[in-house]
């Protein structure tokens, strides 16, 4: 095969544009152009090879146009044929093997066939020398022993911790536009840099808290840019980049209300944009300059310091440019440093990792995951763009193989982009064995894109335990929730109508082929919780799907200058914040199953349909009010397919195909990316509400089941049957909700009835023996009456004389639990500071019950020697070693009191698993919910020994005995 390097074509390079601006990226370095012109009739063969490739590709990708297809040479790619980037990426791979040539990422920049033809026709000289990837690996690093910038409470003292640890410590590595490194920043580096750009800021009058927006692809000026602005005292405000040339007029004046809102003084670019974004300052009242880094740097020693607090605000991140609403996420130093420290210790990070990312730098994944990330880790962090990953997604493979790169991070489509395209001849010699965690996130996760992924790259030493799906939004900085290093996908098979039908995620079998399956998302970081609530505000018990919400040091105080979509984040008006997703927890993990509005994520970004909705309305011939938007997953490429359904009256082929073009030029110039599928329909296709709300999931399901213009009487006889199931499950919905109120109403009303007698009983009763049989048939009668099953396993393992009872503590009821469980007499031990409550303390005292004291050291030693004579004396002691019990699910650590006195007395230690009591009845939660309750006893664990080593070792191994039982996570590490 002929490889060579290409020029862009005139047409293209006389824009004067970098193709930088393009997802991030320059492109390849131009050679000089032949002089030979082709001869005619080479053109014209090229020209229909390119066009009937085109065909081709469309037909695939939008089969239900089939017949609707108008290609010439003239056709713009976005407007007229919806290529998105993913589509411009196979295209290219088929232009490269039709045409033997190596084409550039100019192709992706490519506007009309034409462009694509002239690209094939210049194709010509012999290939430049390349890097070949198997012969070439990044130096080893030297481990840091100076540790991490734990006291650091701003970015900026992070990095000036670095800069005097270690000055001369590799931080960045950028690729350039030749499969070679162009720039490296060191700590002192990129800190000198920044202060250049800084001191240029500060000539300019900026003053601390203004806000400074970024528009710059990935390269050097980026990081130069958000440090500088940071040490300037501005606040940055990253926008992404147009995605054409010929798209930047109009992507500036989508982003001048995203610039009014942020009250931008300032517009960091390229000279390219400058002229363009200099008309935006009479749209943006408070925009006083649009400069290029090269202009604003000046003399370091010119810039002064300016006091910047945790609390003050570190970047904003807009969570869409593309509404009339735009949200921009408020994050503060605290916020950032607090995500970057929780996210650290839970992936086992350190300073010989290496991150590579091609990820966007406007994305926050990209930005704080990647580059914050790396650079307070104090490992590297190698950079590509987002275009160079898109022309050749082996690029991303090569430099995870050259610099033994141990964690990288994209969205799923990249995943499954690389299992699809990726031939075996471009990863001869790849060794992936060095990458050990991978990142899935930004957009759902396919199950199935995770298993084709792992298989397709075994061969090359990629481990599938390295895969792992994680859950962030921008809300928390970056970084939710996160499953342990080495763990691997772990996916729930869940029966598809119990779920549809009640939201239940009842587990079924591997062979039920109609499963749904979910990807678990990891557990929350440290200091941060996740709930699921039903529409009212309660939470939800285990695997029952509801509205994600959490909150933790991590989470934004909400939306800058927008106070009503702060209100609608803090629905509750506390500190939990809404995601605005569902799902459900089980075993610790989260499960995301979809999003509670219609939100469309391609790309890393996010999309909301009503504004293309109204847009495509106003196109004449288009029924105003009748448009839907809407995602569908695509099993072909493991996204989204971004769908518009709308309706018209016009029946004529020809006007047919003028709307579908208006309809994408429209996307286009919208979202920055075509519609994947544009439906025109008869009247009264696209459902609403009696209120006159678009129902977009009803017309999504008539679109998945291909119900949409099937005629017009089947079509209305599939929509009744849409609607009746409709109102069918809004009324299970409200029926679940009256039952749920009665169940709890009538559950506290047997436990209204039952503990006065019970409390009488204990207070009266003469025998202890009467009083610890009356005491357990008290919780064994609330477990029947309220039809909550009991089970125990493992009787047989009580010892017949004195033993220490260890067991889990996850919610009130485990002691009501414990007592209807075991059946025989032990003396519990309890906190001291239930004796300030006569009405508990008096009936535990009268059934025999310890208090230790947990915050007095010296009284908490002495009652502790008194739990070891108990023991000697042959009691049998009862412990809930965590001392306490969080709403959250997981393990805490254990007290070393039971198992002290456990060695100290020579007994047995018998660890108990309680399950179940969590769901039902929740840490600060009074609503008890339907459940299971189960109780496993196991195998007694006879001390080696009396002295602390042997106290440890049996609270290890019981706790790691309960650990295999509670399903629930570890939160000891």
């Amino acid at each position: 095969m002929r490889v060579t390097r290409v020029q862009p074509p005139a047409k293209i390079r006389d824009k004067t544009w970098k193709s930088a601006m393009s997802l991030d990226h320059d492109g390849l370095p131009a050679r000089a152009q032949s002089e030979s012109a082709p001869s005619p009739s080479l053109a014209e063969e090229t020209a229909a090879h390119v066009l009937e490739l085109l065909r081709a590709l469309l037909r695939e990708l939008h089969p239900s146009e089939r017949g609707a297809i108008t290609l010439t040479l003239d056709s713009h790619v976005d407007r007229d044929l919806a290529l998105d980037s993913l589509a411009r990426t196979e295209l290219l791979r088929r232009i490269e093997a039709q045409f033997q040539v190596q084409l550039g990422e100019q192709i992706l920049l490519a506007e009309t066939p034409r462009d694509l033809v002239d690209l094939i026709l210049q194709a010509s000289g012999e290939p430049e020398p390349a890097v070949l990837a198997a012969d070439w690996q990044a130096p080893a690093l030297e481990p840091l022993a100076t540790g991490t910038p734990d006291r650091a409470e701003t970015l900026l003292e992070a990095l000036d911790w670095h800069v005097a640890a270690h000055p001369d410590r590799l931080a960045i590595q950028i690729y350039g536009n030749d499969d070679r490194i162009d720039t490296t920043f060191s700590y002192a580096g990129l800190r000198q840099g920044a202060q250049a750009v800084a001191a240029g800021l500060q000539q300019r009058g900026l003053q601390p808290g203004q806000m400074v927006a970024i528009m710059l692809p990935t390269g050097s000026d980026y990081f130069l840019s958000f440090f500088g602005i940071l040490l300037a005292g501005g606040v940055p405000v990253p926008i992404y980049p147009p995605v054409r040339p010929s798209q930047l007029e109009e992507h500036l004046r989508r982003h001048a209300r995203l610039l009014s809102n942020a009250q931008t003084v300032a517009l960091i670019t390229v000279p390219e944009a400058k002229l363009v974004a200099r008309l935006l300052q009479a749209q943006v009242e408070d925009l006083r300059h649009v400069v290029t880094v090269t202009e604003l740097q000046q003399t370091p020693a010119t810039w002064s310091k300016v006091p910047v607090h945790p609390r003050d605000l570190a970047f904003l991140q807009y969570t869409s440019g593309s509404t009339g609403d735009p949200k921009g996420v408020m994050l503060s130093h605290a916020n950032l440093l607090a995500n970057l420290r929780a996210m650290g210790p839970r992936v086992a990070a350190n300073s010989q990792d290496v991150f590579v990312s091609w990820l966007p730098l406007y994305h926050d994944m990209g930005l704080i995951g990647a580059c914050l990330g790396s650079l307070y880790h104090a490992f590297p962090l190698v950079v590509m763009s987002p275009l160079s990953f898109l022309a050749r997604p082996a690029r991303w493979l090569w430099a995870i193989h050259r610099h033994r790169g141990t964690l990288s991070a994209a969205p799923n489509f990249a995943y499954e982009l690389c299992a699809r395209v990726i031939q075996d001849h471009e990863i001869e010699g790849l060794d992936l064995r060095c990458w050990r965690m991978s990142f899935n996130g930004a957009e759902p996760v396919s199950p199935a894109t995770l298993e084709r992924f792992s298989a397709r790259f075994s061969r090359y030493g990629f481990h599938a335990e390295a895969m792992a799906p994680v859950y962030g939004l921008a809300e928390c900085s970056v970084g939710l929730a996160l499953p342990p290093p080495g763990r691997g996908p772990v996916i729930d098979r869940v029966q598809r109508e119990r779920f549809i039908a009640t939201g239940q995620a009842e587990p079924t079998t591997p062979g039920d082929s109609a499963a749904l399956l979910f990807p678990a998302c990891g557990q929350p970081l440290p200091d941060h919780q996740i709930r699921v609530v039903d529409e009212q505000g309660r939470e939800l018990p285990d695997r029952q799907e509801g509205r994600v919400e959490f909150k933790g040091p991590s989470a934004t105080t909400g939306y800058y200058r927008n106070p009503e979509a702060t209100r609608r984040l803090f629905p509750h008006g506390d500190d939990w914040l809404d995601s605005g997703d569902r799902g459900y927890l089980a075993g610790g993990d989260i499960y995301l199953t979809g999003r509670v509005k219609d939100l469309i994520i391609r790309g890393g970004r996010n999309l909301y349909p009503y504004e293309l909705e109204q847009a495509v309305g106003e196109i004449p011939g288009i029924r105003k009010g009748c448009v839907a938007v809407f995602a569908s997953p695509d099993p072909a490429t493991g996204s989204e397919r971004l769908v518009v359904v709308a309706e018209t009256r016009t029946t004529q082929p020809e006007s047919l195909v003028s709307l579908r073009q208006q309809i994408q030029s429209v996307g286009v110039d919208l979202l920055g990316t075509p519609p994947d599928e544009v439906v025109l329909a008869p009247p009264r296709t696209v459902l609403k509400t009696s209120s006159g709300k678009i129902r977009r999931g009803a017309v999504r399901e008539l679109y998945q089941r291909n119900a949409i213009g099937q005629g017009g009487r089947a079509l209305w006889l599939q929509l009744t049957r849409i609607a009746l199931a409709s109102g069918w499950a809004q009324a299970r919905r409200l029926g679940r909700t009256v039952t749920e109120w009665l169940y709890a109403a009538y559950g506290w009303s047997v436990f209204g009835v039952l503990a006065p007698v019970v409390w009488l009983g204990i207070m009266t009763l003469p025998k202890l023996e009467w009083r610890w049989a009356l005491a357990r048939t008290g919780p064994w009668l609330l477990a029947q009456l309220t039809a909550t099953p009991l089970t125990v396993r493992g009787q047989q393992h009580l010892p017949v004389g004195s033993c220490v009872l260890v067991a889990n503590h996850s919610s009130f009821l485990d002691a009501y639990v414990l007592m209807a469980a075991i059946p025989r007499h032990f003396h519990y031990v309890a906190k001291r500071e239930l004796l300030d409550n006569h009405w508990i303390a008096r009936p535990l005292l009268r059934l025999g019950t310890l208090f230790v004291e947990r915050f007095d050291v010296q009284r908490s030693v002495d009652e502790a020697g008194r739990l070891i004579d108990a023991a000697h004396a042959g009691q049998s002691l009862g412990f809930f070693p965590e001392g306490t019990f969080t709403r959250m699910p997981g393990l805490l650590e254990f007290r070393m009191g039971a198992f002290l006195a456990a060695a100290q007395a020579g007994v047995p230690v018998v660890p108990v698993t309680i399950c179940g009591t969590r769901s039902i009845l929740r840490a600060g939660s009074w609503f008890p919910r339907r459940g299971q309750l189960e109780v496993i006893i196991e195998s007694p664990i006879t001390p080696d020994g009396d002295d602390w080593s042997a106290a440890v070792r049996l609270r290890d191994a019981a706790r790691a005995a309960i650990l295999r039982h509670c399903g629930e996570p570890d939160l000891s590490s």
